[in-house]
């Protein structure tokens, strides 16, 4: 049988947890970075920002159009935590998108209420003031602009 030295044998260990740690690896912050997307997706890239339409301020894309939201009704726009509601024909509001009770998200606009899934409660779409359930205050108002049929956050 042939003697293995010391240093092959280093080698060799070394080179197993090389591997080790490298298949252990794996994304997020300090990690490094994700797979690139395959071409032709329909994700934009983290950041993006949808182009703007006509008479938009540049870098403020807008948030929806006027037609977007229903009249006494309105919709919850997740990724940005607002919820835009149109509680008479022309008359625009928007609210945070986060319960006032324990932090869920406002799932729908229904019959004049913006409702919390989790435990019920419910806002009024023409102020944000709890209606019902176990929320303590009510939604906090955000702003946004309507410019032409254009709604803007801010």
């Amino acid at each position: 049988m042939a003697e293995l030295s010391r240093r092959v044998v280093l080698a060799g260990v070394c080179t197993g947890c090389a591997v080790a740690v490298t298949a252990c690896s794996g994304y997020g912050p300090g990690r490094g970075s994700p797979p690139a997307p395959a071409a032709g997706g329909t994700e934009p890239p983290p950041g993006a920002t949808p182009p703007a339409g006509p008479g938009t301020p540049p870098g403020r894309p807008p948030l929806a159009s006027t037609g977007d939201i229903p009249v006494g009704g309105g919709t919850v726009f997740a990724a940005q935590d607002v919820v835009v509601t149109q509680p008479v024909a022309g008359e625009f509001r928007a609210f945070g998108a986060t319960c006032t009770h324990q932090g869920c998200a406002v799932a729908e606009v229904a019959d004049g209420t913006i409702n919390c899934p989790c435990h019920g409660s419910r806002y009024a779409v023409a102020d944000g003031s709890v209606v019902g359930g176990p929320a303590p205050q009510p939604l906090p108002e955000r702003a946004i602009t309507v410019d032409g049929d254009a709604i803007l956050l801010g």
